[in-house]
């Protein structure tokens, strides 16, 4: 049978080996009894506090008030940390401050209150959240030092190539994002390193495509102060014909280039209004038969009954125009181009479909960019503007766009417009 002094030794032996502190005090706040993890973190000895008040233990600006806490709660039973817990301080033997969690529950034994506090170490957790504050303020340091970094560099790429103006004016709005939250780091770097890649591809392009043509007229004008004979007319016209084609080809290039700016820019605007998309068709298969390849033809089909679509006519020509000549430059001579014209009620759905050497499954999500070329196109001139101009002109006309694609057999892209 446990005795009485049975359940003390228990309940001394549990308070003793508890790892929080644990105090007893009576209603006049004098301690009466004290565990050894309390004692400990006091840095007395446990016989020291015995019969001291309990404000001993508390800064000044807390001891001086402690008792009309008690006297407070006795008269109102309107607890302020009786019952609640709380943060609060406390005072070593040393004088040094620390933090702890207190957790205080009044008991009623033998007919007399006493309290009985909990005292839960704090000053780990206090260190640990001052190294990670103060790490958190060394990491904004090095964001700031990183961000100015990167904008020295998006600064200087302004300088030497205003065509990117757009995406440096992006760059600096997530400069400015990067200065308020840590995460917009990752995406400013990112946005750097796709800046590069563009700037490295438009050098890449531009210096290939302006030299071929340069080339051409070059070697051309020269030849032809050597043929100053009549019966060497049919050479001289060779070589004029090869100027011209040069020109043209440097015409189309500036023209892209033209085109994306004004796009860009915001200097093309959408006119819409009732259009035959057919009479559109007819005329650019009129304007693109000269340049077509030996045996090559362009063919149109109807499905549905023909209808008026609204739409910008002339923002639509050229997004056709630009297909259907792709269509022909990359398709073999004797291939047929054919343009499909699908009408529904509420939309109709018109379909480039040819049998050239076709996109690369792994480089299909790039099309749309600017600048970029397959790795199969290589010896066909291109700027990479072509289908990044369509997508622009396609958005404007609140449209959409979708290509399917398989290499050696072919493309069809498949522009849609609401009616």
């Amino acid at each position: 049978m446990t005795t009485e002094n049975d359940i003390t030794a228990v309940l001394k032996a549990v308070l003793d080996t508890a790892v929080d502190g644990i105090i007893t005090i009576s209603q006049s706040g004098i301690i009466e009894t004290i565990n050894k993890s309390a004692a400990k973190l006091f840095e007395y000895d446990a016989q020291e506090l015995l019969g001291k008040n309990i404000s001993c233990l508390m800064p000044n600006y807390h001891a001086r008030h402690h008792d009309s806490y008690i006297d407070n709660y006795l008269k109102t039973q309107r607890p302020k940390i009786i019952g609640i817990g709380r943060e609060v301080e406390g005072l070593k033997k040393s004088g040094e401050v620390f933090p702890f969690k207190l957790g205080v529950s009044q008991v009623i034994l033998n007919n007399r209150i006493i309290f009985a506090g909990i005292i839960h170490d704090l000053t780990d957790i206090k260190q640990s959240q001052e190294k990670l504050t103060k790490l958190n303020e060394q990491l904004e340091d090095r964001v700031m030092e990183r961000t100015q970094q990167i904008e020295n560099i998006v600064n200087r790429l302004l300088d030497t190539n205003t065509q990117l103006a757009e995406e440096i004016e992006e760059r600096k709005s997530i400069e400015n994002k990067l200065r308020n939250q840590e995460e917009e780091l990752k995406k400013l770097l990112e946005a750097e390193r796709e800046l590069s890649d563009l700037k490295s591809r438009f050098i890449s392009i531009a210096s290939h495509e302006f030299r071929t043509p340069l080339t051409t007229i070059l070697s051309s004008s020269a030849l032809l102060s050597r043929y100053e004979l009549t019966d060497q007319q049919v050479i001289r016209l060779k070589h004029i014909n090869k100027i011209k084609s040069a020109v043209t080809n440097l015409t189309g290039i500036l023209n892209d280039f033209l085109s994306l700016s004004k796009l860009e820019e915001g200097a093309v605007s959408a006119h819409f209004q009732n259009v035959d998309v057919l009479s559109i068709c007819n005329e650019i298969i009129e304007e693109l038969e000269g340049v077509l390849k030996q045996g090559q033809f362009i063919s149109t089909n109807i499905i549905g009954t023909a209808n008026l679509v609204y739409t910008d006519p002339k923002i639509l020509k050229n997004t056709l125009f630009n297909l259907v000549s792709n269509a022909s430059k990359y398709s073999t001579e004797g291939k047929e181009v054919r343009i499909q014209i699908e009408y529904h009620e509420d939309k109709v759905l018109l379909r480039v479909i040819d049998q050239g050497i076709g996109i690369p499954e792994s480089e299909q999500k790039y099309l749309f960019d600017r600048f970029f070329r397959a790795s199969n196109v290589i010896n066909i001139q291109g700027t990479g503007l072509g289908l990044t101009i369509v997508k622009k002109y396609i958005d404007m006309l609140d449209g959409e766009i979708q290509y399917t694609s398989k290499e050696h057999q072919g493309s069809i892209f498949t522009i849609t417009l609401k009616n």
